[in-house]
């Protein structure tokens, strides 16, 4: 086959690399597409991954003429290569470009909130691949998994944690530390996040970090005063930081939910929640609080740690997930060839 992936956030690059590397040991052929969206061309680089960028983020009234500009040249990219099928999170580009070519576009999401977005790609997908926790309804072809978007790169089959890989961040896992993820807010969909408010976020670092050490890793500038937090090392081996973390707090559903599989506990601080995070608050992995809530989400994060250690705790939670849960590397392989070996 020849697959096209279209890289819109460095977190689809996590979500795809293994299913780029086993599906070219199977012989396929892979064009990657991406979006210049923080440390995502990076990301592709320190993986090895050949791609072309298409677009840079924008934002606000932008995003309309970034989504335009994006489809003109996959569709220019995709009449020269192609491709068998289209693949992307989210697809708004890949759905548009697959109905114009009359080539089959698949849509990975899990974001129930992202209205507009899933309105208009959902139908003109061949078909939508989402968590079967997922809350939202979808028009057109609905293909669920038993798993996360996490699980495609943190499964145990595909992800080891290694301590060494903390000596590049100053971190000994010996000595505790938990991370805070602050977030831009730059999404289409979030228009309607309020996100924490910068007194919040000192109040959340300051309390957190009568627990231990405290790193923030965040997608825009911090205050100046929160600035000596700030967690600096090679961005493909967050990870293995996050997987020796005591808890993971903040707006990020995805840093939350990969905390959740590496059985670190997190608190999620948004305005909306997802139904991953939904399902993974059932094996005590994620509590979420909205932002009207923050006073409930601090006493909680003390609590969680007045009753031990959390991380110890979450390791024993994290075994009856991953009972219940699969590879989805392994299923994403197997759904293609399944689908459009045959096109081939």
């Amino acid at each position: 086959m020849k697959i096209l992936i279209d890289v819109l956030h460095p977190a689809h690059v996590h979500f795809f690399r293994n299913f780029h590397e086993e599906m070219t040991r199977r012989g396929h052929r892979i064009q990657v597409t991406a979006r210049a969206k923080e440390c995502s061309t990076e990301l592709l680089e320190r993986f090895g991954l050949p791609h072309t960028v298409i677009s840079r983020q924008r934002t606000g009234l932008g995003l309309a003429g970034e989504l335009m500009q994006r489809t003109y040249r996959l569709a220019g990219i995709a009449r020269r290569f192609r491709p068998d099928v289209m693949t992307g999170i989210m697809g708004p580009s890949i759905a548009l470009a697959g109905a114009m070519l009359r080539l089959p576009a698949v849509v990975f999401y899990d974001t129930e909130f992202a209205t507009q977005t899933n309105w208009f790609t959902y139908p003109l997908a061949h078909s939508v691949c989402t968590p079967d926790c997922y809350q939202g309804s979808v028009r057109g072809t609905h293909v669920t998994y038993a798993g996360y978007h996490e699980l495609a790169y943190l499964h145990p089959r595909r992800f080891t944690p290694d301590p060494q890989r903390l000596d590049a961040f100053g971190l000994d896992p010996e000595h505790p530390f938990s991370i805070v993820r602050f977030v831009s807010w730059g999404a289409v969909h979030d228009r309607t996040e309020r996100g924490l408010t910068v007194g919040e976020k000192r109040r959340l670092v300051h309390g957190l970090a009568r627990h231990g050490r405290v790193l923030i890793s965040a997608e825009g500038p911090l205050p100046a005063d929160l600035e000596p937090f700030q967690l600096s090392g090679p961005v493909e081996s967050i990870h293995h930081v996050l997987a020796h973390a005591q808890m993971v707090v903040g707006e990020s559903a995805t840093m939350a939910s990969e905390a959740a599989v590496l059985g670190v506990p997190a608190v999620f601080i948004a305005t909306t929640g997802r139904g991953y995070t939904s399902d993974q608050e059932r094996y005590g992995l994620v509590r979420y609080f909205p932002e009207s809530r923050f006073e409930e989400a601090l006493e909680a994060i003390d609590t969680m740690f007045d009753s031990g250690s959390p991380r110890a705790r979450g390791a024993l939670a994290r075994r009856q997930l991953l009972a219940d849960k699969i590879d989805v590397t392994g299923w994403m392989t197997d759904y293609f060839e399944r689908c459009f070996g045959e096109r081939a």
